[in-house]
């Protein structure tokens, strides 16, 4: 099976099911096929070959939807890069992946005869909207999409695709270093895609709601995932007016909303007795596992919903999942290895370890990527051999522990670990304690360089309240942490730098 057989398949069972909701538009997964292999058969016209990169540079529209496809069924390598993503940067993925073409908002046009001569890989770009009134350079060779695509038939152009060939590439944030592409093939996609449906249980009655990007993979999952099982898609923008995607998802009567633990914290801040939120089936958490008090507080909000707590990174999409059942017993879980995949511990050594030490998450499966593009030497720091000859498994670079039945709990990332007073800190054993403490809404705690304790512990605190105190914040910490863990400075916030729902420590000090 390759990726763009999500779109197909479900085209030629559901010709007429709506699809996508997006802008105000519905729809079906016939026109969008159709607008895919119209837009496909532009871009081999155009010159676009088997394993060619065509990145998408625009915000959760409906064309970017249609140009994943299309791309997939020209026989090339989708990249969606994050319509907020600086020149700088966007230069540099550009260049790094080698990109053939582009699609762009119309307002990011000006972009094409900018970037042209710094990326010479480019031979043309498509934009989307209205262009008149933009001045392009004579030598710019750009396309109007309303003007493209009707000169194209709606029938599927042949694919010389198999299921080895690369489908997309998913550059992660970068926060260490230059932004890397996760090469991710056609059959890494398909298993995580169809290991995930398993666990979560979707149907084609399921209607998802995604306010992620689809440059961030939990974003993009949710297209692929709904595009696969023949649900539909409500696709939004963002989460930036929570009220209004409340509103949509009572008239939509949403039955799957995937969220970020920044979503849950605003949504735990309002009141949602207004909204008949009844048909929501389930929820799903990643990108950071969810505080044990928050977890607790969105099951009693939303008691008739299944709440699944995961983990997972981009070098593999998903990893662990918390089954229901286990949320009573273990909430501060992340769960067990993926249906068909395989996870362990391992000291710094290269040893497995047991219950109740701290090892890296090591994963084994084929949902486990190809490694970085273009970057052979971070790609071995990763992804190592595996037990079988030509296998590799990925080096998560996480902290975990595992209990006695096999459950894991996140620990820190390798690079986060404090260590003050001669002891191992885990910011998130001390960020679980803050977010208990009433009138936090977010929490973030780092090491800081010490003379005397090699690192102070500092906690970062967005609080709900305006009359939390400093002297409140430690008060809690005291009673609820041992001495060497307790932090030795509060800084008050009124937000935290985030990236994908993520909070982005190397951004405070």
């Amino acid at each position: 099976m390759l990726v763009q057989d999500f779109l197909e398949n479900s085209a030629e069972q559901y010709p007429d099911k709506v699809a996508l909701i997006c802008d105000g538009q519905r729809l079906t997964y016939q026109e969008i096929d159709a607008q895919a292999n119209r837009l496909a058969h532009a871009l081999i016209a155009q010159g676009v070959q088997r394993g060619d990169r065509v990145v998408i540079y625009m915000p959760n529209t409906v064309e970017v939807v249609i140009a994943i496809f299309a791309i997939l069924k020209a026989a090339g390598i989708f990249v969606v890069v994050n319509a907020t993503t600086k020149q700088d940067k966007l230069e540099y993925i550009l260049n790094n992946c080698r990109a053939t073409a582009w699609v762009i908002a119309a307002r990011h046009a000006d972009l094409a005869v900018t970037l042209r001569a710094r990326v010479p890989s480019l031979k043309f770009t498509v934009v989307c909207g209205n262009i008149d009134a933009v001045s392009l350079d004579e030598t710019a060779t750009v396309y109007a999409w309303d003007a493209l695509l009707p000169m194209y038939p709606p029938t599927c152009p042949p694919c010389p695709t198999i299921d080895l060939d690369l489908a997309c590439l998913i550059y992660t944030s970068g926060s260490t270093g230059d932004p890397k592409g996760v090469m991710s093939g056609h059959n890494n996609v398909v298993f995580a895609s169809g290991s995930i449906i398993q666990y979560l249980e979707n149907t084609p009655d399921d209607i998802v709601i995604n306010v992620l990007p689809l440059s961030f993979d939990y974003g993009l999952y949710q297209l692929l995932m709904v595009f696969r099982f023949g649900g539909t898609l409500i696709l939004e923008k963002s989460f930036a007016y929570p009220a209004a995607v409340l509103k949509r998802m009572e008239d939509e009567r949403v039955t799957g909303f995937p969220g970020v633990p920044t979503a849950f914290a605003i949504l735990l801040q309002m009141d949602l007795s207004s909204y008949n939120l009844s048909a929501l089936r389930y929820i799903t958490n990643t990108a950071a596992a969810l505080p044990p008090e928050h977890i607790l507080a969105i099951r009693e909000r939303f008691s008739w919903a299944t709440l699944y707590s995961m983990y997972g990174l981009t070098e593999c999409k998903r990893t662990l999942y918390l089954p229901p059942d286990q949320l009573d017993v273990r909430p501060a879980s992340v769960g067990i290895a993926i249906p068909g995949t395989e996870v362990w511990l391992e000291d710094e050594d290269g040893h497995h370890v047991g219950p109740g030490v701290m090892g890296e998450l090591v994963i084994r499966g084929s949902h486990v990527m190809r490694g970085y593009w273009n970057a052979p030497e971070a790609t071995a720091k990763v992804y190592r051999p595996g037990p079988t000859p030509g296998e590799y498994v990925l080096y998560s670079g996480d902290y975990f522990k595992m209990d006695k039945e096999g459950y894991f709990y996140f620990v820190s990332r390798k690079d986060d670990i404090i260590k003050s007073r001669g002891e191992k800190v885990s910011p998130k054993e001390v960020e679980n304690v803050l977010y208990g403490l009433e009138g936090i809404v977010q929490a973030a705690v780092i090491g800081i360089p010490d003379p005397i304790l090699g690192q102070a512990i500092k906690a970062f605190v967005v609080p709900a309240k305006v009359n939390l105190t400093e002297r409140d914040v430690l008060r809690y910490c005291r009673s609820h942490l041992e001495d060497f863990m307790i932090p030795q400075y509060i800084e008050f916030r009124s937000n935290l730098p985030m990236n994908n729902g993520k909070i982005v420590k190397s951004a405070l000090s």
